[in-house]
């Protein structure tokens, strides 16, 4: 700890602009020597304004020539930045092309005084002391899953991907080629993934050192704290997210700073949570694209908790049902270890999956040609008598997308170019700028009459209850007036959800229907494939033992068979194999840069001056209809090899440009969407 012989302090300032990020050098005042303290929020004198920062670090000499101004006060002498989240931010700043104060304000939730007084005057916790756990606690049917623990609990730090299996609970577990249900498939069971995440972090606390999970979304956090606080008993488990509040959030943040709390869950923010003696960071579904940050510098929280575990030597696991390419690169890196289970154990769990082919559908006659042929309507007829089902549906409302009736053109808004919807009364107004569309008329044809294009879950589910009368029809969707069903009970009922919004079942759903497969896997984006993977494989784990899972719709044929034999990892290498091929992340750093033409094109030059790969610049795709005048976009891709050289040479450029008072021109490395 810097003491009165630091009596310079060197502040990095509250500021977005490029050029500004790096430290000033202040005098600190004798009153203040034992309160500036590194990572303590100071207000400084800035050329003719104040402005806020932080204390980065305390020096005994300064490069500056002439004399130092001084701090003119000190926020709060709670050091909210301390040495190993510095070291963090830096980290993923020099890895994003970054600033600092950029990733410090994801880092720290804002300040909330009264809670800060009201946190320190609290008596110091004891925290309990743990036991290893015991090796029947789940990750027995995982290859190296006991081990992960021993070495958790042994204070090492493991770095592991892993595929987790569906729950199933059902007595013993049957030999490799043994039978207990008559089809081949032998029957265990396998415990949820929260309570295998528990006996994680137990281990981690039998080591004296603490946790971090990170997973998409507020409910799921709230969620999987209380399953942690069920298994870990005493343990307090805090939950940081940006959605509960200032005062909740800073008061989660200060109970992990002082080392009142040691287990964290929460959203994205949460990977920078100060949790002393980290032992292990982990992360679940790593493929929602809800752990992306929106913001500058736009760091997915696998990639902060990534760099965290390597800067602080802690274990790190990636968790999901299925497998992001993003961790697959990770894993054919040798970086991480595949943490998944026996063949015959997947094949004991996972539920029966069929992707009807046009021979079978050809059988069907005509019906075979519907959305919902009727071998798909036999199943869910059967499945009714035992239980719920679920149908899974790619698109919210009731008819996302509509046409000209004559010449079956799309139809667009004729204020902002964007698409046409219609809602269950026929009224029809544009998805992007919300206008109602009265008279539409068709500027190829000149026709009135509009037709729909696709359905969405509200049409299905309005379908589905004229062919099933007297079937409850449930409809799960944010966009629904009543908003995403948690959960629903084992009574007959038709469950229709939109990806991520499944209701989980008391007893599992009977039978699990994917529809319009060809809507999510076909998509022109980089990925497509493997996230519309991702969302049948989250509706498929809610279904029951001996449920069939039927997707339909045209889907893409690789992911449809990796759905059917569920090798997420297989199919994760060969979209990382066909990513190498054409340059595309993860398997080459790729930086999107949006901005004005001259800007664009002189930072391309000097990517090329420098040896790297350069795609365009073209004009962006329109927003809302529009296509802003003398705006383009272009990529900058490297080798893997030379991905912190691509970051620096973009840092430095775009400092420089800043500097100048140039337009800023944003970048993006490793972006989810590349046009």
């Amino acid at each position: 700890m810097a003491g009165v012989a630091d009596p310079v302090a060197r502040i990095l300032l509250d500021s977005p602009v490029p050029h500004l990020d790096r430290t000033f050098d202040y005098v600190v005042p004798a009153a203040m020597a034992q309160e500036a303290l590194p990572g303590t929020r100071v207000v400084v004198r800035f050329g003719e304004q104040e402005m806020r920062g932080w204390v980065w670090e305390r020096a005994a000499t300064t490069t500056h020539i002439g004399r130092l101004s001084p701090l003119r006060r000190v926020v709060s002498d709670l050091p909210v930045l301390p040495e190993g989240s510095r070291r963090l931010i830096e980290a993923v700043a020099s890895r994003s092309a970054g600033t600092r104060s950029d990733v410090v304000r994801l880092a720290l939730p804002t300040r909330h005084a009264t809670t800060e007084n009201a946190e320190r005057d609290k008596a110091p916790r004891d925290l309990p002391a743990w036991e290893r756990p015991s090796n029947e606690c789940g990750w027995q049917h995982y290859v190296g899953g006991e081990e992960l623990l021993t070495r958790l609990a042994d204070g090492d730090a493991p770095r592991v991907a892993w595929c987790a299996l569906p729950v199933r609970d059902e007595d013993g577990l049957s030999e490799p080629g043994s039978s207990s249900d008559g089809v081949g498939r032998p029957s265990l069971t396998t415990e949820p993934w929260q309570v295998c995440l528990a006996r994680a972090v137990q281990a981690c606390l039998a080591g004296s050192r603490g946790a971090v999970i990170v997973v998409a979304t507020t409910e799921q956090a709230e969620d999987l704290a209380g399953r942690l606080r069920v298994e870990l008993g005493d343990e307090p488990v805090v939950v940081l997210s940006a959605e509960h509040g200032p005062a909740r959030r800073y008061r989660a943040f200060v109970s992990l700073l002082l080392g009142r709390a040691r287990v964290v869950v929460g959203t994205r923010a949460a990977a920078f949570a100060p949790v002393h003696q980290l032992g292990l960071a982990a992360i679940w579904d790593d493929g929602d694209n809800r752990l992306v940050e929106p913001h500058a510098p736009y760091a997915h929280a696998r990639t902060v908790l990534a760099l965290r575990s390597s800067l602080e030597g802690a274990g790190l696991l990636i968790g999901g049902y299925s497998r992001s390419v993003e961790t697959q690169s990770l894993v054919e890196q040798g970086w991480c270890q595949d943490l998944s289970a026996p063949r015959y154990v997947v094949r004991g769990v996972v539920p029966r999956t069929e992707v009807p082919g046009p021979a079978e559908l050809n059988r069907e006659g005509a019906s075979g040609a519907a959305r919902i042929p009727s071998l798909a309507h036999r199943a869910l007829q059967r499945a009714l008598q035992e239980g719920p089902v679920l149908i899974q549906v790619p698109r919210a409302g009731y008819a996302p997308l509509v046409a000209c009736a004559r010449c079956r053109s799309a139809a667009h808004c004729p204020a902002c170019g964007g698409p046409v919807a219609m809602d269950h009364l026929g009224r029809t107004a544009c998805r992007w700028c919300a206008r109602t569309v009265g008279q539409w008329t068709c500027p190829e044809c000149d026709g009135h009459a509009l037709r729909m294009v696709t359905v969405g879950s509200t049409r299905t589910g309005e379908e589905l209850g004229r062919a099933f009368p007297g079937i409850p029809v449930v409809v799960s969707g944010a966009r629904e007036a009543h908003g995403v069903v948690d959960e629903v009970d084992s009574s007959p009922r038709l469950v229709v959800a939109t990806p991520g919004a499944e209701p989980v079942a008391e007893s599992g759903y009977r039978a699990v229907l994917l529809l319009d497969g060809g809507a999510l896997s076909s998509r022109p984006d980089l990925g497509a494939a493997g996230e519309a993977l991702r969302q049948w494989t989250n509706a498929a784990v809610l279904a029951a033992p001996a449920a069939r899972v039927i997707l339909l719709g045209g889907p893409d044929p690789v992911a449809a068979q990796a759905l059917v034999r569920w090798d997420h990892a297989g199919f994760a290498r060969r979209e990382l194999m066909e990513r190498a091929e054409l340059h595309l992340p993860p398997a080459w750093r790729v930086a999107r840069l949006d901005g004005p033409v001259r800007g664009v094109e002189s930072l391309l030059a000097q990517a090329e001056a420098d040896g790297f790969e350069v795609l365009g610049p073209v004009a962006p795709p329109p927003v809302h209809g529009q296509v802003a005048p003398g705006v383009a976009r272009a990529l900058v891709r490297a080798p893997l090899s030379r991905g912190r050289a691509l970051a620096n040479m973009l840092g430095v450029r775009l400092r420089d440009r800043s500097a100048r008072r140039e337009a800023p021109v944003r970048v993006e490395l490793d972006p989810t969407r590349l046009w």
